[in-house]
Parts: C-alpha cells; sequence; structure tokens
C-alpha cells in the first residue's frame, strides 16, 4: 500500500497562493491516478481535482477550477496542488489520495489517504 504525506499547508491572506506537495513511497507511483479533496470544518470531504498517471490530463471542481493546478513529477513520487488567489472558502484540510481510475470523483473512488495539511486563508 502506497503511504502519502502532504506538505505545504499554512496561513494566506485572500489572494495569495500556497503550493501543496504529496510524496509517496514506493515504486508504483506512477501507476496510480492522483487526486486532492479537502475538508472544511463541519463539511463532508470533497473533491478538488484528479491528476492522470502521466500527468497529462487533469480534471477540477468547479469551485477551484482556474485557480488551482495539480501537476506530479514520477521521478520524485510527488504530487502537486498550486493554488493562486486563494479565498476564504478555500479554507480547509487538504488530503491527497491514491485511485486506480481517472474518471473517480468520489471519496470512495480513492484507496490510500495521506493525514492532511491545514490551509487557511484570511480575509
Amino acid at each position: 500500500q502506497v503511504q502519502l504525506v502532504e506538505s505545504g499547508g499554512g496561513l494566506v491572506q485572500a489572494g495569495g497562493s500556497l503550493r501543496l506537495s504529496c510524496a509517496a513511497s514506493g515504486r508504483t507511483f506512477s501507476s496510480y491516478v492522483m487526486g486532492w479533496f479537502r475538508q472544511a470544518p463541519g463539511k463532508e470531504r470533497e473533491f478538488v481535482g484528479v491528476i492522470s498517471w502521466s500527468g497529462d490530463r487533469t480534471y477540477y471542481a468547479d469551485s477551484v477550477k482556474g485557480r488551482f493546478t495539480i501537476s506530479r513529477d514520477n521521478a520524485k513520487n510527488t504530487v502537486y496542488l498550486q493554488m493562486n488567489s486563494l479565498k476564504p472558502e478555500d479554507t480547509a484540510v487538504y488530503y491527497c489520495a491514491t485511485s486506480s481510475g481517472y474518471y473517480y470523483t468520489s471519496v470512495g473512488g480513492f484507496g490510500s489517504w495521506g493525514q492532511g495539511t491545514q490551509v487557511t486563508v484570511s480575509s
């Protein structure tokens, strides 16, 4: 099973940027589609975006489209989430996760999860 560790969270003002990283253990990283989710207090975990095995395709939730970008470096076993033009409503714990398929957008379609990293956007 893949072990995932997120990093890069923090406190940022509205309009600012952050880049999250998710480092994976194991030699099979490139065989997984990688997704990002987030969970705000009192809310369900929600889909943010996903990137294909090779990184040539990405898909985003409407709420972050045009502001967030997912990329991956299979040589480094790492996936990234670049977040620009941050809004207070982006405040949440952000999680990366693995999937065997590109078209999953629900929690149930993802297997291994990281512990999450907190992102707080102040107004």
